[in-house]
C-alpha cells in the first residue's frame, strides 16, 4: 500500500510554521542562530525520550514513569562521576545497564502479570522519583568534579566544527537519497505502485536542501551539537525498527488487533517488553542528556518530561490506542512543543501560563486526533 500524508500531517506542519512565525514576530531572536541552537538541544533531549515512548504506544500501552527515569539514570551516573570518581564511560555503562533492567521488569509485570501498563507505570513514576531523591540524597551534583569537563558533561557542550558540519550534512543528505532510491527500486521490483521520478526528485532535493540549510544555520553560532547527532542516531534506530523489521510490523499489528495478532501467530508478550526494553535505552539516552545539559543533577530533572514524551508523539499524529504513528510525526510533535516552550521562555511568560498553553496545545491535538480519525 502506497503511503500518504493526511490532513493531520499537513496541520500540525502548518501550526508549527504559525507558532514559530508568531514567535518570530514578538521576539526577533526566536530565529537567531544561537537561540535556534538552543532549540535544537531543547528538541532532541524531548524528542529522543518521545521516539521510545512511540515504541511502547504503538501497540497500545503507555509509560508514566520515563519522566522519573531520566532522573533516576543522570541522578545515578552524576553520583557516580562526581561522589566516587567512576570514570564517566563506566558510569554511564551502569546507568544505561539499570534503565534496561528496569524497563524490562515493568514490561514482564505488564504482560505476564496482566497488570495495566496505565498502573504499574504510575507506580514506577512514584518510585523512581523516591529512589532519584535518595540517590542524590536531595541535594545537587554536578555531572564533572571540579568544573573540568569529561564524556558526560560534553553531551550538550561539544559542537562538531564547521567542515564536519558540511561533510555531516552531506552523508547525510547521500544516505537519504541512497535510502529513498532503493526503496522505490524494490517497490518496482516486486511490481508495488511507486511515485513518479520528477515527484521522487523534487522531494529530495527539498529534503537535501533543507539538510544543507539546517547545517548552515547551526555553523553560524558554533557548530552541529552532539545532543542533534543523538537525535540523528535514535531516529534512525527507530525508523529502521518501525519501518523495516518484522519486530516494527508486529508493534504496529499488536496495536491495530491484538487478538488478531495473537491468533496470526505473533509473540505479542516478548514484542511488549521489547518495546519496553528499548525504551529503557532511550529514557538512559535521554537521561544522560538532560542532566548533562542542566549541568547538575537536581531534583527536578525529568519533571513532567513523560507528559512532554507524550504530548509530541499525540501531536505528531501518534495514535493513544494504538497502531498508527511514525518517528517522523514524533519529531514534528516535539518541534511544536519546543519551539512553544523556547518562544514563550524568550517573551518572559509565566510558568502559570505556561501549562496552561501546553495543556492547552495537547488538549486541541487530541480532539483532532479524534475528529480526522473519523
Amino acid at each position: 500500500m502506497k503511503n500518504k500524508l493526511s490532513f493531520h500531517d499537513f496541520s500540525m506542519v502548518i501550526a508549527l510554521a504559525l507558532i514559530c512565525g508568531f514567535f518570530a514576530v514578538l521576539s526577533p531572536q526566536f530565529l537567531g542562530p544561537r537561540n535556534i541552537t538552543n532549540l535544537m538541544i531543547e528538541l532532541s533531549i524531548t524528542a529522543t525520550l518521545a521516539l521510545g515512548q512511540l515504541l511502547v504506544i504503538l501497540p497500545g500501552q503507555i509509560d508514566l514513569s520515563v519522566g522519573s527515569g531520566v532522573g533516576l539514570i543522570g541522578g545515578i551516573a552524576s553520583v557516580l562521576v562526581f561522589l566516587n570518581h567512576w570514570p564517566a564511560p563506566i558510569a554511564m555503562g551502569l546507568g544505561l545497564l539499570c534503565a534496561v533492567g528496569l524497563w524490562f521488569l515493568m514490561g514482564n509485570l505488564i504482560v505476564r502479570q496482566k497488570m495495566p501498563a496505565f498502573i504499574i507505570t504510575l507506580g514506577g513514576l512514584l518510585i523512581f522519583k523516591g529512589l532519584f531523591w535518595l540517590v542524590i540524597h536531595n541535594a545537587t551534583v554536578p555531572v564533572a568534579p571540579g568544573g573540568t569537563s569529561n564524556l558526560y558533561s560534553l553531551l550538550t557542550t561539544y559542537y562538531l566544527s564547521r567542515p564536519m558540519g558540511y561533510l555531516l550534512g552531506a552523508a547525510c543528505a547521500a544516505f537519504w537519497v541512497y535510502v529513498k532510491v532503493a526503496s522505490a527500486q524494490r517497490r518496482k521490483a516486486h511490481g508495488f505502485e511507486v511515485e513518479d521520478f520528477e515527484l521522487l526528485f523534487l522531494k529530495l532535493f527539498i529534503a537535501c536542501q533543507l539538510i544543507f540549510l539546517f547545517v548552515m544555520v547551526m555553523n553560524q553560532f558554533r557548530g552541529i551539537p552532539l545532543p542533534v547527532i543523538v537525535l540523528g542516531l535514535v531516529t534512525l534506530a527507530v525508523t529502521v525498527i518501525t519501518e523495516n523489521t518484522p519486530f516494527g510490523r508486529y508493534l504496529y499489528a499488536i496495536g491495530g488487533n491484538e487478538e488478531a495478532a495473537v491468533i496470526s501467530g505473533i509473540p505479542v508478550q516478548s514484542v511488549i517488553i521489547g518495546a519496553y526494553t528499548l525504551l529503557g535505552v532511550i529514557v538512559s539516552v535521554t537521561g544522560f542528556m538532560q542532566t548533562a545539559y542542566a549541568g547538575a543533577s537536581t531534583t527536578t530533572v525529568g519533571d513532567l518530561m513523560e507528559l512532554d514524551a507524550i504530548a509530541a508523539c499525540v501531536i505528531g499524529g501518534t495514535s493513544l490506542k494504538g497502531g498508527r504513528g511514525t518517528a517522523l510525526g514524533v519529531l514534528v510533535g516535539a518541534l511544536v512543543m519546543a519551539s512553544l516552550l523556547n518562544g514563550m521562555t524568550l517573551l518572559a511568560v509565566s510558568p502559570e501560563l505556561k501549562y496552561i498553553a501546553r495543556g492547552a496545545v495537547l488538549a486541541l491535538a487530541v480532539w483532532m486526533d479524534v475528529r480526522l480519525s473519523r
